[in-house]
């Protein structure tokens, strides 16, 4: 088995906190609406076993709080065709579908929040794409060192 790969994938709390997909049929979620190209093919990429810090973006304070596995490779995410779902692609059709998902499962939740401030303080995390500015990806890939920095960090 290859390395792992290493992820970090943020959530607005008031959508889908990790709360909630503590609480999800067999803690594990798809994690569908994902509309940016970059965010899909990061998901593209992604092996199951792969390890995923859960964000928690647009709260007060924005923090990484726990960490997630990836348990199905990309599939075409069904809200591209469910007319109903804010996610609602009509460009996308069935016989080519523009966007994926994959499925995370709950690991841990740290016993506080790592916040955006916080790791912001820590030069070993200073190329992260999330402290870059105007980061607003979605699904960002994370390096070993930096995962292990945030580990060490909760």
């Amino acid at each position: 088995m290859g390395p792992k790969g290493y992820w970090l994938m943020k959530s607005e709390p008031s959508t889908f906190s990790i709360d909630d997909l503590i609480r999800s049929p067999n803690q594990t979620t798809c994690w569908d609406g994902v509309r940016n190209y970059q965010a899909r093919n990061f998901m593209r990429r992604m092996a199951v076993g792969d390890q995923v810090l859960f964000y928690h973006s647009n709260a007060d304070p924005p923090a990484v709080v726990g960490i997630a596995e990836v348990v199905t490779t990309a599939y075409p995410d069904s809200t591209q065709f469910d007319k109903k779902d804010r996610h609602y692609d009509p460009e996308s059709k069935p016989s080519e579908p523009r966007w994926d998902m994959v499925d995370i499962k709950y690991v841990r939740k740290f016993a506080r929040p790592l916040t955006l401030d916080e790791l912001r303080t820590q030069s070993k995390l200073k190329d992260m794409p999330l402290l870059k500015k105007g980061s607003r990806l979605s699904v960002q890939p994370v390096t070993r060192l930096e995962w292990r920095h945030i580990i060490n960090l909760v």
